[in-house]
Formats: structure tokens, sequence, C-alpha cells
């Protein structure tokens, strides 16, 4: 079933969740940055930085806290058992920080087909801001695999 290209336009209720200290030291913990930066407040403050800073990939992370992150592919019938994670792109504007509420609005940029309608692809761009101004852009791209396509 190919995806209407009216869903392009489409957005999800914003939604605001904070950067935790805590879990952004698990964070870098668990992907090896080990600079005191990412882990000690006054290291972050010494290295120029008013608290410890968000690093580049979290911000995909607190984006996965949104209530409504499925609410796309539902609204489309999609099964998230033929779904993949395509690609993810960070496009950077601001840095974020330890203690700042950040604003997330996912709306589709694209949709298109390959093979034949046996892989179907879906664009979203994520707006994060933090009070009205931009941080980041993030761009994924999901792969909705035909399930019927293994029987052709």
């Amino acid at each position: 079933m190919a995806i209407d290209p009216a869903v392009i336009g489409s957005r999800t209720p914003a939604f605001s969740t904070v950067a935790e200290r805590g879990r952004l030291r698990l964070f870098a913990h668990a992907t090896g940055q080990a600079e005191a930066v990412h882990c000690d407040v006054e290291a972050a403050r010494a290295a120029g930085h008013r608290d410890l800073p968000v690093p580049p990939t979290f911000l995909f992370c607190l984006e996965m806290d949104n209530p409504d992150r499925g609410s796309i592919l539902a609204g489309l019938g999609i099964d998230v058992r033929a779904v993949l994670h395509g690609g993810q792109e960070f496009t950077y504007h601001a840095q974020a920080y330890a203690g700042d509420v950040l604003t997330f609005v996912t709306e589709v940029r694209d949709v298109y087909e390959k093979k034949g309608g046996a892989l179907r692809f879906i664009v979203r761009d994520t707006e994060v801001t933090r009070d009205g101004a931009p941080v980041a852009t993030l761009t994924s791209t999901v792969v909705v695999r035909d399930p019927k396509a293994d029987r052709r």
C-alpha cells in the first residue's frame, strides 16, 4: 500500500522535556565520552559552558520521550514490525545544556517508494527549540518494508 503524499506537512503536537544531568552523564558514559566536561559541572563551566553540554546525538534520545512518537506511523496504518531506521541527520543551531527545557515538533517532509513499492520511505524533520529559539533540526528516515514483497 502506497503512502499518501497528503501526509507531507503533517505535524505531531509539540512536546517538551528537560535535559537532565543524570541522563547526560549516563549517555556520556555509555558512549565512551570520558572527558570531565561531559560529567562534571565545574569542569564544564571551566571549559566555558554554563552546565553540562548536551552531546549532539543525545537529542535523538530526548526525541524518543515524545508520548506521541508513533502517531504518524499509526495514523498511516503502518505496522511497526515492518519499520526499519533508515537514517538520521543532525543540523545544529545552538548548544543545549543540562537543565534546558527543549521543545520538539516533528513534521513529515517527504514520502517516496523504491523497488516497485516494496520499500516505502518517510522523511521527518524534528525542530528542537529552547524558549522558541532553534537548537537543532533532526532529520530521520523511516523505511517501511512491504511484507508481501517477500512473497513476490
